[in-house]
């Protein structure tokens, strides 16, 4: 387990929708409360407080993901949540659950004590008589349990949330999460976990797939506007046409989250799964991917510092290691010897983090990087594609933007 990140980052702002609207909430409180490290807890207490612990319950869920499933195969006629009795006994469960699980006033109290040392908390949602994006925002005292509500509400499952004068859809239509938002209170740094994966191995087939890359493909759309244009603004500062106090840099993380195979296998309707195994197997893929990012930002630490000492420390003893073009060619490598030459000579020295660029964490870890020719001093960029087992750099190679993310030959 690594170090709490919190030990070493002050959050000063959280945002999230639909489901990530209740996980961020939850997180908001133990900021607020002070105690950082109770944020975990309160966030495994609430999911197995919504799972499916009874047997009835159970064989529920079951026939709920079966009944889903058959659309598949037979054709089902779809039915409104304003038709559906259980849209309705759904939706004010859900209320229940968040009011059981958070003390809304008393959260409101407490951001307006601290005022302006206080974290902020945005929600999304969009407004779907007026198409206009709205982020709940804990400065305004908006954060409820029916802004959550209002974040959460899939349109073809639930009727439309009515808050302050609003008709609110789920926020997967609008952004996914806030993210641009989060600039007002000025972060040096915005970490973005996303549940919708990039890439797919395989062309969608069934109407199961179909649907669920759709939905994917929807819900990274604003997230990916909204980091492109933080990018340029960075590029921008960097290159000196945006000067002065108003402007600075803010690099990018994005932790992109593997789909389970039960969710592969189910698809969009596995958002509706409560089984209690299901549920402990995402908060455990969670906690993994977690470790790992908090492993490749100590990483990325003594990188930017040039500190070969401490770089050489994450290295394995047999970590598989290489550089290709556009930066100098160097076939693939192991050993202790060739791994304090090659972070002596080239990675401390040579090659740095591109910090205007995003970088992500999945099952391996991407840098955006950048060096300078030896003849002429021309900007090389690239990027650096690290693989981290159990605290260690096993693999690491450096190429194009876009190279395989396994070592190759030089």
């Amino acid at each position: 387990m690594q170090p709490d990140v919190t030990d070493q980052f002050e959050i000063v702002a959280l945002s999230g929708t639909s489901g990530g609207a209740i996980c961020a909430t939850l997180a908001w409180s133990a900021l607020l409360d002070g105690v950082p490290t109770v944020a975990a807890p309160r966030l495994e207490k609430f999911w197995k407080a919504n799972s499916a612990s009874s047997p009835f319950e159970r064989m529920v869920n079951s026939s709920l993901i079966a009944a889903n499933r058959l659309a598949d195969y037979i054709a089902i006629p779809a039915l409104s949540p304003y038709d559906n009795p259980g849209a309705s006994m759904g939706l004010n469960y859900f209320r229940s659950l968040l009011v059981d699980s958070i003390d809304f006033d008393r959260l409101s109290a407490l951001a307006a004590d601290q005022a302006d040392r206080a974290p902020v908390l945005l929600l999304g949602g969009v407004d779907v008589l007026s198409g206009d994006f709205h982020a709940f925002d804990s400065r305004k005292g908006e954060i409820s349990a029916d802004a959550i509500l209002a974040s959460a509400a899939i349109p073809t499952l639930f009727q439309t949330v009515h808050v302050d004068g609003g008709a609110y859809w789920d926020g997967l239509f609008s952004q996914n999460p806030p993210v641009h938002d989060l600039l007002d209170a000025d972060p040096d740094e915005i970490w973005v976990i996303q549940i919708n994966p990039k890439a797919r191995a395989t062309e969608p087939r069934s109407m199961t797939e179909i649907v669920d890359r759709r939905n994917e493909l929807s819900g990274n759309l604003s997230l990916y506007q909204e980091l492109r244009h933080i990018e340029e603004i960075d590029q921008l500062i960097e290159d000196g046409f945006l000067v002065g106090g108003k402007y600075r840099p803010t690099t990018l993380r994005l932790m992109e989250m593997e789909r389970s195979p039960t969710s592969q296998v189910h698809g969009t309707v596995s958002k509706l799964n409560r089984d209690p195994d299901f549920l402990a197997d995402l908060i455990d893929r969670g906690g993994r991917r977690a470790d790992l990012f908090s492993a490749s930002l100590s990483f990325e630490r003594a990188w930017v510092a040039g500190d070969v000492d401490g770089l050489l420390e994450f290295f394995a003893a047999d970590c598989e290691f290489s550089s290709q073009a556009p930066f100098a060619e160097l076939p693939v490598s192991r050993g202790l010897d060739a791994v304090r030459a090659f972070v002596g000579e080239r990675l401390a020295t040579r090659v740095k983090v591109d910090l205007t660029h995003t970088q992500v964490a999945s099952d391996r870890i991407e840098w955006r990087v950048r060096s300078t020719s030896a003849a002429g001093g021309r900007r090389i960029e690239g990027s650096a594609v690290v693989e981290i087992r159990n605290g260690k750099v096993v693999a690491f190679h450096v190429g194009p933007v876009g190279a395989p993310s396994t070592p190759g030959p030089g």
